[in-house]
């Protein structure tokens, strides 16, 4: 099928501008998820109710998935951007004015979390499809490695600056600075054209058939028996991290008495691992074959991670964290590169809705299980005179989130094994990355 599109760009110029943009909005965005974790663990001291977070927040966009591919293809990726950082701003806003009235309960998190991440997905996927006709074909996988440099980047000042300002200005001066980094995103993208894909004749002729669109994506994929085990590969990989990811912070803040400073620190660590690994991958671009750095990627995520449940002291954790964020720029920006490749830039919006709907499922799944395995099972297990006590005590101790890293070293080791095999699965190991 032919496919038009319009002229490959010559620099890296408006990629730039809009990453710089997003990248500060991350920072803002950050300090606030950091905040309101540790006010949702203070009001609980619960697992489920920090899990429960993330798992309402992605129902709704497991859900407009199902079109926002369509959206993204059809209508102006600039606008869906924008949408997207003024209702999150927007949503900001209304936490703070319940917080101030003394009227902020957990469901309201719930709910103003589901209704931001909505339009986060349209803006994430109107962004992601549009890298392909922004950045040179041959820049790919250094802009790939450019947005996770924005994502760890955040991540090395951000917490550690909201572990300490929590106790000063509180979940509302956080959420000041916040909305302050949205305008400074939604500016960048007024700064720049950001091309639209230029549908092909036989598109046209269908483009009124919705359900034939919804498929679309999903078609590509499966017809693309390479990509579809690429997809699985990474489904199964992103549950598994999902699943003790989200035990991070209540792990960490049981097992140090509540030390935000500590837990700033260790995202900080983690930043700055990402932010050299992406660095390496930006200098570098990657691997000849990217299949190798994205298997590579989640093999030393899986290690480095069970040293990190396995820890029990601060410079064990740190430096664990450090060398497991390492990892994922290698990744994510080897398979981001395999992706844009070999879809072609008008089908680019679906078939990405689809690769996200499936890993925002497998998600919500992780998110949904994790926290009450945790206060339910692994927590109580791991007590004195608990089931598992007597296994692993030794290891992981009897103390309040022992159950906790327990499940976290479970979950980091069976990433390790999706790594490992994955080098033994054929459609993997040739898949042809040009399209």
């Amino acid at each position: 099928m032919h496919i038009e599109t319009e002229n490959e760009p010559a620099n890296l110029r408006n990629f730039i501008i809009i990453w710089i943009g997003q990248m500060v909005s991350a920072m803002g965005s950050s300090m606030t998820s950091f905040a309101v974790s540790i006010w949702v663990w203070e009001l609980t001291d619960q697992a489920t109710s920090l899990t429960m977070l993330s798992f309402f927040s992605m129902l709704p966009s497991i859900a407009i998935a199902l079109v926002s591919g369509i959206i993204v293809d059809r209508y102006n990726r600039k606008l869906l951007m924008i949408l997207g950082d003024t209702v999150s701003v927007a949503t900001t806003i209304i936490i703070v004015l319940l917080y101030l009235t003394n009227n902020l309960e957990i469901w309201h998190l719930y709910i103003t979390g589901a209704v931001s991440r909505t339009f986060t997905e349209l803006q994430s996927l109107a962004y992601a499809a549009s890298l392909g006709l922004m950045v040179p074909k041959k820049h790919y996988s250094r802009a790939s490695s450019l947005e996770f440099f924005s994502h760890y980047g955040s991540q090395i000042l951000a917490p550690a600056f909201a572990g300490y300002l929590y106790h000063i200005i509180g979940l509302v001066g956080i959420s000041i600075i916040d909305m302050l980094t949205f305008t400074f995103a939604i500016s960048s993208v007024l700064l720049v054209k950001i091309p639209q894909p230029v549908p092909t004749e036989l598109e046209n002729q269908h483009s009124k058939n919705i359900w034939r669109e919804l498929i679309i994506g999903w078609r590509y994929i499966y017809t693309h028996k390479s990509l579809l085990a690429l997809l699985i590969t990474g489904v199964v990989f992103w549950f598994f991290h999902d699943l003790g990811g989200s035990l991070y912070t209540p792990m960490i803040l049981s097992r140090s008495q509540n030390d935000t400073v500590l837990l700033g620190s260790l995202s900080s660590a983690a930043g700055l691992g990402g932010v050299i690994g992406a660095l390496v991958m930006s200098t570098w671009g990657g691997p000849k074959r990217h299949i190798q750095g994205f298997l590579w990627g989640i093999v030393g995520a899986g290690i480095s991670k069970t040293f990190f449940g396995i820890a029990n002291m601060n410079w064990m954790w740190i430096g664990a964290q450090f060398c497991s964020s390492l990892n994922f720029p290698l990744n994510g920006s080897s398979e981001n590169a395999i992706w844009i490749a070999k879809v072609p830039a008008n089908l680019q919006g679906r078939v990405f809705a689809a690769r996200s709907l499936l890993l925002q499922l497998f998600s919500a799944i992780a998110y949904l299980i994790a926290g009450p395995l945790a206060d339910q099972f692994f927590e109580p297990a791991m007590k004195p005179n608990g089931q598992l006590a007597w296994l692993f005590g030794g290891i992981f101790g009897i103390d309040k989130g022992a159950g906790m890293a327990l499940l976290y070293v479970m979950s980091a080791l069976c990433m390790l094994l999706v790594g490992v095999f994955g080098f033994y699965i054929p459609l993997l190991g040739n898949i042809k990355e040009n399209s």
